[in-house]
């Protein structure tokens, strides 16, 4: 019955939800470069871009981190994942999803909450550079959902994958979706509007035939996006027939890698159909942590590691 006990705590600006969020995400510094930039190839024809940080001393461990929507390998928690991975002895890999390098992807489609098919070739390009023993992999958000999707769906994870964790991760799409067009999401819903639209007009401009400015213009929250381009970029009917298949909250009970699952209480991205405590007394392996507190991606800890960086070392430490 792996429901944990969260000993997380903080007090004063770091408890409120909106600080906790903005400040972890865009005011926290986090120094560090990394050692090499790789493209890799898709079976599709497309490509997308992994930052290298290797590990201080030799070592037989990696980790793979993957990013939240709109974000990249300089995001804050991905930084910090390369620059005290690499200090505890583990190579750190972190994706940047199609489209997110800098760079344009080739084909009309780019990334989504499921498409568990770019971590696998992430996985199997990791495999071919090195014989590791020991993988990890963490996602942020909708890295995080995307993480799940992949313990729960994929019954044949390599055995190199020794543990998996998620962190503000929105396992129920759709209702996570209706959680950003609440009042207190406006900000960060606008800020994900403009470059996603920006993104849009990109696409537009490539694939005239395929998307049309006019149903750009019409954009108003991230389900139109969801409708316009991301459902039918991707082999779905609608933005509901995809919140539907690529919600990880319905896979739980069939993980079977160690996995671990942080959310905090007072996330305002999430629903509270986010919190599954049950699929974590009903499965043995998979780990479910819900601190009162802590935001979206926040979770300041009072020194340089955030408590959710703290928790992965300490999960992965331990299989």
């Amino acid at each position: 019955m792996p429901v944990i006990t969260s000993k997380y705590r903080v007090k004063g600006l770091h408890s409120s939800m909106h600080f906790s969020t903005i400040f972890n995400n865009t005011v926290r510094k986090v120094k560090v470069t990394y050692d090499k930039r790789e493209r890799v190839e898709l079976p599709d024809g497309d490509f997308l871009d992994i930052d290298w940080k290797h590990s201080n001393a030799k070592t037989n461990k990696v980790i793979i981190c993957m990013h939240g929507l709109e974000g990249n390998s300089t995001s804050k928690y991905m930084l910090a994942m390369a620059k005290y991975g690499s200090e505890k002895e583990y190579d750190v890999v972190n994706v940047n999803f199609r489209g997110c390098s800098g760079e344009p992807n080739r084909l009309f489609r780019a990334y989504h909450a499921g498409a568990t098919e770019d971590l696998e070739a992430v996985l199997d390009h990791v495999l071919k550079q090195k014989k590791y023993e020991s993988i990890y992999i963490k996602g942020f958000s909708l890295g995080g959902n995307l993480t799940m999707l992949y313990a729960g769906m994929n019954k044949n994870i390599p055995k190199e994958v020794k543990a998996i964790m998620a962190v503000s991760s929105p396992n129920f799409l759709k209702a996570c979706c209706d959680q950003q067009t609440k009042r207190q999401n406006m900000l960060y819903a606008k800020n994900f509007l403009i470059t996603m639209k920006k993104k849009l007009k990109q696409k537009h401009e490539a694939f005239p035939n395929q998307l049309s400015l006019a149903s750009i213009k019409k954009v108003k929250t991230l389900t139109d996006i969801d409708n316009i381009y991301t459902s039918k970029a991707h082999g779905f009917k609608d933005a509901f027939d995809y919140y539907e298949k690529c919600s990880s909250h319905q896979y739980m009970d069939n993980i079977k890698v160690p996995t671990l699952l942080i959310n905090a209480k007072n996330d305002s991205f999430l629903s509270p159909k986010c919190f599954p405590l049950q699929a974590a007394k009903n499965n043995p392996n998979f780990y479910f942590e819900s601190p009162k507190v802590g935001g979206h991606l926040g979770f300041y800890y009072g020194g340089k590691m955030t408590y959710n960086e703290t928790r992965a070392f300490e999960f992965f430490e331990a299989h």
